[in-house]
């Protein structure tokens, strides 16, 4: 579990030293044994998301990464998102309900989220091409959230093709 939980304005707190800021290299995913089918990431986009199944603001965010997904897939984006959850059928009921199109992955024990130093929930993380971290969103504010992810995933991305 992470420790120190604190809803506040719509964002679960959770205490941490200092997170991972932009441009750094994002840590390597396949060295915290998260549970699920980890997918080749390399050379895309990627939006990976912090979340967990008790979180308000984690359940308005999924439509908006399904629809993310669905529109930039095409030129090498993709999101992961990554549960908390202790349990794995707390995580279970919340897809049910939700049914996202794009990678679950779960991080048990927290390994993950204590390397990347979470701070709230949810909390994503734009990672370029190159691995590098290019933008940290903490909480999810619905379309104001939803315009900012648009603005960096367009900027992070080849241009489409007329």
């Amino acid at each position: 579990m992470i420790a120190g939980v604190l809803l506040v304005q719509g964002v679960a707190a959770v205490s941490a030293a200092d997170p991972i800021k932009t441009g750094e290299a994002f840590p390597d995913l396949a060295q915290f044994g998260l549970e699920g089918a980890l997918p080749n990431l390399k050379g895309k986009v990627v939006l990976l998301d912090f979340w967990a199944s008790w979180c308000g603001p984690c359940k308005r965010s999924f439509p908006v990464m399904k629809e993310l997904e669905e529109k930039y897939g095409p030129r090498g984006f993709q999101v992961v998102a990554v549960s908390v959850d202790e349990k794995a059928s707390a995580m279970a009921s919340f897809l049910k309900k939700e049914k996202p199109s794009f990678v679950v992955l779960r991080d048990s024990e927290g390994r993950l989220a204590r390397a990347a130093q979470i701070e709230a929930m949810p909390t994503s993380f734009l990672i370029g091409s190159d691995g590098r971290v290019l933008s940290v969103h903490s909480g999810f504010t619905g379309e104001s959230t939803r315009k900012k992810y648009i603005s960096e995933i367009e900027a992070a991305l080849p241009a489409a093709n007329p």
